[in-house]
């Protein structure tokens, strides 16, 4: 649930700074008759997110059961190779986010109201799909859906809250300093869903190792124990752990942490030039 909660608390808050980011804009700009457009893309994407979960889950369930872990497992990788790269994504464009945001902006104004809509629904729907595929593979590897969607859920609304408060000058938030916090602890989450998916391949034959255990600690840290249920629910730590999976979990904290924490390179700090909207 607490993994869930910082899924939702990160890509919920990067999504709700994103509308605020182009709300602000239209406000100062004294265009606020393009805000209900706004309204409208934000909906459509929020809409597609719900979707894209759905259809994964009738999906899933319609599968045999070798199709199933086939299927998690596959999803799981490609879950943790999204949420990777938007880790990475935003300690690189932090910085410059809200000049591109209003470069892009002002281009969808000049072309009329449909672009509007459409740069609205593609600036929240990225994060939106990206937080529909990582939440289903964190509930899957969780084994529930109940307690992670409420911990999601939870996380959204705390989002959208420090979003609004942000907006109104409530209060200020070091947003590199908390970015680089929740990108610390995702890599530890979404190594652990990586170790799941791994998991998963191995239930359906595909990977090899099943039987093969790097260790055994539930008679120690019994799954049904508090600290049990709490590293499961941020982790994704399974007491009984096979040698794969502890080789992929290492690997991938090695390597991406490390990748993660290196200074970057004061060229990548620039402002990049905003993407500009091909005019019709």
């Amino acid at each position: 649930m607490l993994g869930n909660l910082l899924i939702g608390l990160r890509e919920g808050l990067e999504a709700a700074l994103v509308v605020s980011i182009l709300i602000a804009f239209l406000v100062r700009t004294d265009r606020r008759s393009a805000l209900p457009k706004v309204w409208l893309g934000v909906g459509v994407a929020v809409v597609i997110s719900v979707g894209v979960t759905l259809v994964l889950t009738l999906t899933q369930q319609a599968l045999t059961f070798e199709a199933q872990e086939t299927f998690g497992g596959v999803l799981s990788i490609v879950a943790v190779g999204f949420v990777t790269w938007m880790i990475f994504w935003m300690r690189r464009v932090g910085r410059s986010i809200s000049a591109e945001l209003r470069g892009k902006m002002e281009n969808a104004l000049a072309m009329g109201s449909g672009a509007v809509v459409v740069m609205a629904a593609l600036a929240v729907g990225r994060e939106g799909l990206e937080t529909a595929v990582f939440f289903f593979a964190a509930a899957q590897a969780a084994g529930e859906t109940t307690e992670p969607l409420i911990g999601f859920l939870s996380g959204i609304a705390i989002a959208i809250v420090i979003a609004y408060l942000i907006y109104r000058g409530a209060v200020t938030l070091n947003m590199g300093r908390f970015f680089s916090v929740t990108g610390v602890l995702l890599i530890f989450v979404a190594a652990g869903i990586l170790a799941y998916g791994v998991h998963d391949l191995q239930e359906a034959a595909i990977l090899p190792g099943l039987d093969t255990l790097a260790f055994d600690v539930s008679a120690a840290v019994p799954p049904d124990s508090w600290y049990g249920v709490l590293l499961k629910g941020i982790f994704n730590f399974s007491p009984q752990t096979t040698v794969l999976e502890a080789i992929v979990w290492v690997a991938y904290v090695a390597v991406v942490l490390t990748l993660f924490l290196l200074p970057q390179n004061p060229s990548a700090k620039r402002t990049r030039p905003a993407v500009t909207v091909p005019s019709a």
